[in-house]
């Protein structure tokens, strides 16, 4: 075969080229095909006519919201008629007219009714449908405004309804606080029992009144201001027996507590009984009542001067000057009590003692006490224990500050303290007069202006710029009124069931009446006489 010259012959590479060329031009064409023939495929599919819903028929139909706005609807008369025929059912049912109201229920019911068929088929109301209902229904309500169903009327007799309540409730509180005062003060019949059978054991067991008289060789020990000394000022033989009992119990060295007890005439004999034939753990204790004290006279002490005053036992004794206006537990007789108004005179009572601890007998103590006698009060005659945490325990909730002395000399806004567990130094007691401090400020309350409730407003007064703080811990109040924290009561020294709710007392709070309990022997045979348990 003839070969073709060199010049005429094709080149490899181009033929190469056009084939490549010709296969990308088929792969384009066949894509093409294949997106065409996709397209026509979902045009091809069978359109999906959507549903009618509910929800479209209803926009269709009735829009609710403009025909109960338009002025013209009757729809909208009818609803305001049912909202103001359910007030005057209510009304009615006060006013006690049950078959009026009941008459306006069952055309409510109507009227719901209506407005409910008008809603499920959409249409409006027509006044052809409703006129009866509508018609029916002014009726009733004309006749409500007949029978002074009007808000004027209505607001008038709520007004009037309130001032009835808020009567009632003052009343009732009234009568509590009253009923409350008289469990508090009352003195509980085996209180009473123990009192009458140790009189008796005294007078009757001479051993007691010997064993009173060797105790008496023990004197030293009662002036003797190396030792703790403590006082209670108490009618109240048990509680004090758990003062003393509390004390020594917890006390690293009992032999160096000094108790030194004053009570009245009429529990001297059952006190001096008691504690004759009980022995506290070595305690030294000291019994005195303060009839004995011949400088205790009406011409000394102002508080024995008020109460020889008409005006003043018409005040505490009679409650009928000022038509019951004073809460009862201002009106207290207790608080001219000098077993109250003795601590003010503490260094007349102990005229050899220098440092004294001052503890009332609504207390428990259940910690050593000794560290208090080591405290510095820095010169001030008083430590106590602080109870300004809250502001109603600042000086403007004891005090009256609308008179001008009381508002010249104290700030509102200085703290409160508490008597109950008090450290006193009875050398700078004596150094700036503080007992005259407390004759001026009695002196000048013989009205009762500048403050009317208990010892605790004109101590205040007595010891202001007087008073160290001392840890809180040292004092916890509140068991004989109030809820308190567990880890303060845990932490406490001493314990103070200030308040009503004594825990010797039935109305005492349950949950703390364990801590002052666990002090007393039932098994003593006086207590089992007179049924304590």
């Amino acid at each position: 075969m003839r070969r073709r010259p060199v010049d005429f012959r094709r080149p490899v590479r181009r033929r190469v080229s056009n084939v490549l060329w010709w296969v990308l031009c088929g792969i384009a064409v066949l894509l093409f095909i294949f997106v065409l023939s996709r397209g026509s495929q979902i045009e091809s599919r069978p359109v999906i006519t959507k549903r009618p819903y509910r929800h479209d028929r209803i926009m269709e139909g009735l829009n609710i919201t403009e025909e109960m706005l338009s002025p013209d609807s009757v729809a909208r008369q009818l609803s305001d008629q049912v909202s103001l025929a359910k007030a005057f059912v209510v009304i009615a049912k006060e006013s006690n007219n049950l078959q009026f109201a009941w008459e306006l229920s069952a055309q409510i019911r109507n009227s719901q009714i209506l407005l409910s068929n008008a809603a499920i088929r959409r249409t409006p109301l027509t006044t052809r449908e409703s006129g009866t209902a509508i018609r029916d229904m002014a009726l009733l309500l004309y006749q409500a405004q007949q029978l002074h169903y009007d808000s004027a009327t209505m607001i008038m007799r709520l007004k009037a309804k309130i001032q009835t309540l808020d009567e009632q409730m003052s009343s009732v509180s009234e009568k509590s606080s009253k009923y409350g005062q008289i469990a508090a003060e009352e003195v509980p019949k085996s209180l009473y029992c123990l009192g009458v059978c140790l009189t008796t054991e005294w007078f009757k067991n001479l051993n007691l009144q010997r064993k009173l008289v060797e105790r008496k060789q023990l004197d030293m020990k009662l002036k003797d201001n190396n030792l703790y000394h403590f006082c209670v000022f108490s009618d109240n033989i048990l509680a004090t027996s758990v003062v003393v009992n509390s004390t020594a119990l917890n006390s690293r060295d009992p032999d160096m507590v000094v108790f030194h007890l004053v009570t009245d005439e009429i529990n001297y004999a059952a006190m001096k009984a008691w504690f004759s034939m009980n022995d506290f753990q070595g305690v030294t204790v000291e019994v005195q009542k303060f009839e004995d004290f011949s400088w205790l006279n009406a011409s000394y002490v102002p508080v024995l001067k008020q109460l020889q005053d008409t005006e003043t036992q018409s005040y505490y004794f009679s409650g009928n000057n000022d038509d019951g206006r004073t809460p009862i537990k201002f009106r207290n007789p207790k608080y001219l009590s000098m077993l109250n108004h003795l601590r003010f005179y503490i260094p007349e009572v102990f005229p050899a003692l220098k440092k004294l601890v001052f503890l009332d007998d609504d207390v428990v103590v259940q910690k050593d006490l000794s560290a208090l006698f080591s405290i510095d009060l820095n010169g001030n005659v008083n430590g106590a224990v602080e109870t300004c945490m809250e502001t109603f325990h600042r000086y403007h909730k004891y005090l009256n500050y609308s008179h001008p002395l009381i508002r010249a000399h104290f700030d509102p806004d200085a703290c409160g303290w508490a008597f109950g567990m008090n450290v006193f130094d009875l050398v700078e007691w004596r150094k700036r007069n503080v007992t005259g401090i407390y004759h001026y400020w009695q002196e000048r309350n013989v009205d009762r202006t500048l403050w009317k409730l208990g010892t605790l407003p004109p101590g205040l007064l007595t010891f202001y710029g007087l008073t160290e703080p001392l840890d809180s811990s040292w004092h916890v109040l509140g068991l004989g009124y109030t809820n308190v924290d567990p880890q303060l009561i845990e932490k406490g020294a001493v314990l103070h069931f200030n308040g009503n709710s004594k825990p010797w007392l039935k109305i005492g709070i349950e949950k703390y009446k364990p801590l002052w309990e666990k002090y007393v022997d039932y098994s003593h045979h006086l207590l089992q006489q007179c049924n304590f348990h």
